[in-house]
C-alpha cells in the first residue's frame, strides 16, 4: 500500500488509508487543518489554493456528512466540483468501473473521491490511474475510512493533545466499521496511551485486525476511567438479523448512556461518525450532552478534507 499512496520522496500521491501512514504526513495534514480553521475563524470563506482544478465525488453508497464536507470542502479551497449521477451514468448500462475513472480522467478530471461498498476499490483505482489525477478513500466496504479516522483524531488532539497519557474506548460494531479500523491505525501512530476495544464477540473481527487493542467485553467495565468514548453505529444493512436479534437489549449492554458516561473520566468526550441510531447505540441525552463532540467532528471534516485536497492536488 505504501507503494500506491506515497511517492517515492515519501510525499502523499493518494489517500487509501491511515495502516502505515508516516506520523509526519498526519501531522502535516492537521497543521493544514490548523491553519484553515483559524482563518474560517478570522473570517476568510475561500481559498484560491485549487483554482483551476476539478475534484469528482464518485460515490456509490449512500452518505450525507462525507460527501457533503468533501464538496464543501473542494468549493472552499477553490476547485470546481463534479457530484456523479451513479444512478444515471454509463455505469447502469453495464460500463465497468476502470472504464468510468478513464474516462473522466480523459475530460481532466484532478481527483476523485471514491465511496463503494467493496474492500480495496479505492486502491484499485490508485492503481490504474493514467494521469496525474489522485484517488480520496471515503470509505470501501468495512476496510478502510482515512478522513474520518483524521477527523477523529483531529477532533481528540483538540481537546486532548497528550495522546501518550489518553485511553480511548471504542465500542460497537467494529467488525463492519471501516471508521474504527482507520481510528486504530491513526490513533496508534500518534501513540495513544491506551485503546480499548468492546463489542460483543459476534461484532469482533479477528484480532489481527485490531493491533494494540485492549478487547473488553463489559461496557462499564470499558468506559470507566476513559478519556473519550467513540461510539460506532450499528450498520444493520450490513448484518443480518442474528448479529443484533433485539435493538432494546444491545442498548442495555453496549449503549452509552448518563449511567455509563460517568464512569469515564469527568470530562470525557463522546464522539460518533454518524449517523446516530439513537436509543440503539447511544442514549440522545449523551448524543446532545456537554460533552459531546459529534458535531464537532462535523465541522472538524471539512478542514480536514480541505487540508487533504490541498496536499495531494497543491503540489506545495
Amino acid at each position: 500500500m505504501t507503494a500506491v499512496q506515497l511517492t517515492a520522496q515519501q510525499r502523499l500521491r493518494h489517500l487509501i488509508t491511515l495502516d502505515q501512514l508516516p506520523v509526519d504526513i498526519i501531522q502535516r495534514l492537521f497543521a493544514r487543518a490548523d491553519a484553515l480553521r483559524e482563518g474560517w475563524r478570522a473570517g476568510q470563506r475561500s481559498w484560491d489554493t485549487l483554482h483551476g482544478h476539478t475534484v469528482v465525488n464518485l460515490f456509490f453508497e449512500p452518505s450525507t456528512r462525507t460527501r457533503t464536507s468533501f464538496d464543501l470542502a473542494a468549493q472552499r479551497m477553490g476547485a470546481d466540483v463534479i457530484n456523479f449521477d451513479i444512478a444515471n451514468s454509463s455505469t447502469v448500462k453495464g460500463e465497468i468501473l476502470i472504464d468510468t475513472l478513464h474516462t473522466l480522467e480523459a475530460m481532466n478530471c484532478d481527483g476523485f473521491v471514491v465511496r463503494h461498498k467493496e474492500n480495496g476499490t479505492a486502491e484499485f483505482l490508485a492503481r490504474h490511474v493514467r494521469t496525474h489525477a489522485v484517488v480520496i478513500n471515503a470509505g470501501d466496504g468495512n476496510n478502510a475510512h482515512p478522513t474520518q479516522g483524521l477527523l477523529d483524531a483531529y477532533t481528540l488532539r483538540s481537546h486532548r493533545p497528550d495522546f501518550a497519557n489518553l485511553c480511548v474506548t471504542i465500542c460497537g460494531d467494529v467488525l463492519h466499521s471501516r471508521v474504527a479500523r482507520s481510528d486504530i491505525h491513526v490513533l496508534r501512530a500518534l501513540g495513544i496511551g491506551e485503546l480499548r476495544i468492546c463489542a460483543p464477540a459476534n461484532l469482533l473481527p479477528p484480532t489481527h485486525e485490531l493491533p494494540g487493542c485492549r478487547l473488553m467485553d463489559d461496557f462499564d467495565d470499558a468506559v470507566t476511567g476513559a478519556d473519550a468514548v467513540i461510539m460506532l453505529r450499528l450498520q444493520k444493512e450490513r448484518m443480518t438479523a442474528a448479529h443484533v436479534p433485539s435493538e432494546q437489549a444491545y442498548f442495555a449492554r453496549y449503549g452509552l448512556d448518563a449511567r455509563r458516561l460517568r464512569l469515564a473520566h469527568p470530562e470525557c468526550l463522546v464522539m460518533h461518525p454518524g449517523p446516530i441510531n439513537r436509543e440503539v447505540e447511544i442514549a440522545s441525552a449523551v448524543a446532545d450532552g456537554a460533552q459531546s463532540r459529534i458535531l464537532q467532528q462535523v465541522s472538524n471534516g471539512v478542514f480536514i478534507r480541505m487540508a487533504v485536497l490541498a496536499e495531494l492536488l497543491s503540489g506545495t
